[in-house]
């Protein structure tokens, strides 16, 4: 059985990136999935602690061959120039522990803009920084929140996929199952 841990969202903060990984290794993952949005901030939002791009590429590179990667808002070609793994890959689809997981960031494709689901997959979205999870009639919707900088009070969060979905805060405790 694989574990895997899911996390978006980073936007350039070399504090949260090393929380992130502090945990990564804590957790003993045998994959990093990024949700997009790794190195810049956005104009929409303030400056996460320690922005640091150049910190984040560095501490992130070394795990090339564990991370899978899709493409969020704030990434661009230039960020694929630095970083040692795929970064602009629109949409990803994966298959962990018998379960169907769609992949994407969730500025495109999302809930509203469906990707191509089927019965019984997981629609795994980033963007909104606010940790979800919803049964819907044909899939179930999840988002880890976001490791730099959560909104409507939510946690700096990640999740961990190994018999079931756990999302935890970055000192690794659980707030919510599915």
């Amino acid at each position: 059985m694989k574990k895997i841990m899911i996390a978006s969202d980073i936007h350039g903060s070399a504090y949260y990136c090393r929380k992130l990984l502090e945990r990564f290794k804590d957790e003993q993952a045998d994959m990093l999935v990024l949700l997009g949005d790794i190195l810049y901030h956005g104009p929409r939002n303030d400056l996460p602690k320690e922005y640091a791009p150049k910190e984040v590429i560095a501490m992130l590179n070394p795990l090339k061959n564990k991370i899978m990667c899709v493409r969020g808002n704030c990434d661009t070609e230039v960020d694929q120039m630095v970083l040692d793994f795929n970064v602009l890959c629109e949409q990803a689809c994966i298959y962990i522990n018998d379960k169907r997981l769609v992949l994407v960031h969730g500025h495109k494709l999302d809930d509203k803009n469906m990707p191509a689901l089927c019965e019984g997959d997981y629609l795994v979205c980033g963007h909104t920084h606010i940790p979800k999870c919803e049964v819907r009639e044909e899939y179930t919707y999840i988002n880890p929140g976001s490791v730099s900088i959560p909104k409507e009070g939510s946690a700096n969060s990640y999740m961990i996929l190994e018999d079931k979905f756990y999302w935890k805060n970055l000192d690794g405790e659980i707030y919510m199952t599915k």
